[in-house]
């Protein structure tokens, strides 16, 4: 095994780890370690990823449900379009773009480089969110209430982000729980990563029947960044995880940046 295949098995134990630290941010390290350290093909490497994002964030929903934090009749509002926009996107948008979109003079504009830079423009506005993280930490329990369009309209838009680049959206699903939604902050954060596990599982179910999964490497991949996870949780006890966000943000603002220059200078 070379190196860099080692690194990314590390990687996979590291985005569970910010999962368990952070309660989210975590899936958006995915696609970059599947595509740069174990060279898997985009499309491939964002089909693997709803599987990781959807298990590992299974296991902290499971946490958060026996604790009584999910508000499941907000999860089902926003979820159902969210449900149906990824299954579509990864059934049918995904295999339905050509290899080749455009060429602009010499450089020809493929599906993989589109995925990619998709993803690294996701990546920006997840690292943002991250830094500035001025979301004031209140849980006063306010009566909730429910801008439908909206909400839908939300879980339509993550939903179809999500099949493409095969993140979680948490950095999109939270502020809709708590503007939209009423939510008080740990309610959302906790029916979030049940919708983002959901979600991300049903998008994969679309990818089953387009694609030739190995399982042996992926179930693999996936118990390192569950147990990543558990190990996250408990140092959790010993370090702060609120500190820790923003300098997460810088990190992967620069791995954003990392991704388009990367992809734009092959």
């Amino acid at each position: 095994m070379e190196v860099i295949e080692i690194l990314g098995y590390i990687g996979a134990l590291l985005i569970g780890l910010v999962l368990g630290l952070i309660g989210g941010g975590g899936s958006i390290l995915t696609v970059p370690i599947l595509v740069y350290a174990l060279t898997l093909n985009p499309v491939i490497a964002t089909a693997y990823s709803l599987f990781v994002v959807g298990t590992t964030s299974l296991v902290g929903a499971v946490k958060n449900m026996m604790k009584g934090m999910v508000d499941y009749r907000t999860a089902i509002i926003f979820a159902i379009p969210a449900f149906i926009a990824v299954y579509l996107t990864r059934a049918f948008l995904i295999p339905a773009i050509p290899d080749e979109l455009f060429q602009m003079g010499d450089f020809m504009v493929t599906k993989n480089l589109a995925i990619m830079l998709f993803f690294a423009i996701i990546m920006l506005l997840a690292s943002i969110s991250m830094i500035r993280n001025k979301r004031e930490e209140v849980d006063v329990e306010v009566k909730i209430t429910y801008n439908y369009p909206l909400i839908i309209l939300e879980g339509f838009v993550v939903g179809a982000i999500t099949g493409l680049v095969g993140a979680g959206g948490g950095f999109l699903i939270i502020p809709a729980l708590v503007l939209l939604a009423k939510l008080p902050m740990k309610k959302a954060v906790a029916t979030s990563l049940f919708i983002i596990a959901i979600k991300s599982l049903i998008g994969f179910l679309g990818d089953v029947q387009n694609l030739e999964i190995d399982w042996i490497f992926l179930l693999s991949f996936t118990a390192l960044s569950v147990i990543g996870i558990f190990i996250g949780i408990w140092l959790n006890k010993f370090i702060d995880g609120k500190k820790l966000k923003k300098a997460f943000g810088w990190f992967v603002l620069a791995m954003g940046i990392y991704i388009i220059y990367k992809e734009l200078s092959m």
